[in-house]
Formats: structure tokens, sequence, C-alpha cells
């Protein structure tokens, strides 16, 4: 073996060693796949976002796509599953968009689980932890280019802003977000409704935890008020 194809190879090698594993967004992707099931069952009436299977079968492909898009492996099968698995996140985000749409359309209309606290409060619990999950995926993948290009520190300047970044005497000189910090992000930005600790750079960061803090307020503000009145 020549020795830059022995340089390449060993530092496919670390990278293989160090690029976070994907078991996370596999069990986020399975979690969010358990909700849109709950959400059917505990909902049979609720207008669907087409036919029953379409919404988990999305979420089935983003599963395939994230985990066998090796990002330690750069090549043009690997490339184009990113892409695949960005546009199936992309998909996700509209469904949770759409799913909260109906949600409110029940909410001014009657409809049936307006009629129960009991399944309007657990289908708009599903609808924003699924929100939740949804856009962490979505940061943890477009962020300064994804996993592999924060490894490699590819772009001079993040899309955003963590405490440890902002203070590099907090953490280790090698600290980069992982998948958990998205997901604590996507988390904070559905119960706070705007930033807390971590700060959008990027137009597009900053337009993506606008939707998402929507419809959470959306979600949280008109299930709770139209559940204490079904109480009263």
């Amino acid at each position: 073996m020549t020795e830059p194809a022995a340089e390449a190879q060993a530092t496919a090698d670390e990278e293989k060693i160090f690029i976070e594993p994907r078991w996370p967004i596999a069990l986020t992707i399975v979690t969010f796949l358990a909700i849109s099931i709950t959400l059917r069952i505990i909902e049979p009436q609720r207008e669907s976002l087409g036919p029953d299977w379409l919404v988990p079968s999305i979420e089935v492909a983003m599963l395939i796509a994230l985990l066998f898009a090796d990002p330690a492996h750069i090549s043009a099968r690997s490339t184009w599953l990113r892409r695949v698995a960005i546009v199936l996140i992309l998909l996700l985000v509209g469904t949770a968009m759409l799913a909260t749409g109906i949600l409110v359309t029940d909410l001014i209309k009657g409809g049936k689980v307006t009629q129960s606290a009991t399944a309007l409060l657990a289908s708009g619990a599903v609808i924003w932890l699924g929100n939740c999950l949804v856009f962490s995926l979505l940061y943890w993948e477009l962020d300064s280019g994804g996993p592999l290009a924060r490894y490699r520190h590819e772009r001079p300047y993040p899309d955003f802003a963590f405490t440890q970044q902002q203070n590099p005497e907090l953490a280790p000189p090698d600290w980069r977000p992982r998948y958990v910090d998205y997901l604590v992000l996507g988390l904070t930005t559905n119960t706070a409704f705007s930033p807390t600790d971590v700060l959008p750079l990027a137009a597009w960061a900053k337009l993506a935890m606008v939707i998402q803090s929507v419809i959470s307020l959306l979600v949280v503000g008109l299930v709770i008020a139209r559940a204490v009145n079904v109480f009263a």
C-alpha cells in the first residue's frame, strides 16, 4: 500500500472511531415511529395525512438511510444517502406542521377528539413530542454541514453557537456537539418557545426555530385551553 493510500486509510479508520454512534438517532426515529402509531390508535377517526402507511413509511426509510449513510466513509453512495436522509427529515417536518394544522382545525370545528379531554391531551402530547424529535434531527443533520463536517471543522463558522463554543474553557479542546445536544436543543425550543443556551446564527437555523416554536405554542396553548373547557 502506497504512503498516500495508507494515510487515507488511517484517516478513515480514525474517523470511524470518533464519528458519533448512530444508535441514539435510530432510537429517536423508532420513538417517533411509535408516536405515529400511538396517535393513530388513540384517534382512529382522526383525519390522516394521506394513507395510514405514508408517515410510518417515511420514518422507516429515514431510519434505513441514516443507518446506512456511514459518515466516516466518503463516497458517492454515502453522499446521496445523506441527501435522501435530509429530504426525509424535511418531509417529517412537513408532516409535523400538517398534524398541527389538523389538530388546530379540529379544535376550531369541534372534531371528535375535542370532546374528550384525555384524547385531546394525548393527541397534543404526541404531536408536541414528535415536533421535538423531528427538529432535533433537522438541527443535527444540517448544522455546520453535518456530523462529519463538524468533526473535520470544514466550516469556519457554526450555524448554532453552543455554550462550549462560546466559552471554550468549559469544554475539552476537541469538543463538538453530538446528537444529544441537538435533542436538548429541540426540547428547550419546544418548552421555551425561543432560544435558551444555544443561539441560532444562520438564517435557516433562525427560521427553523421560529417554525418549531410556533408549532409548539399552538399545540400547548390551544390544547390546554380546550382541555380545561372540556374538564369544566
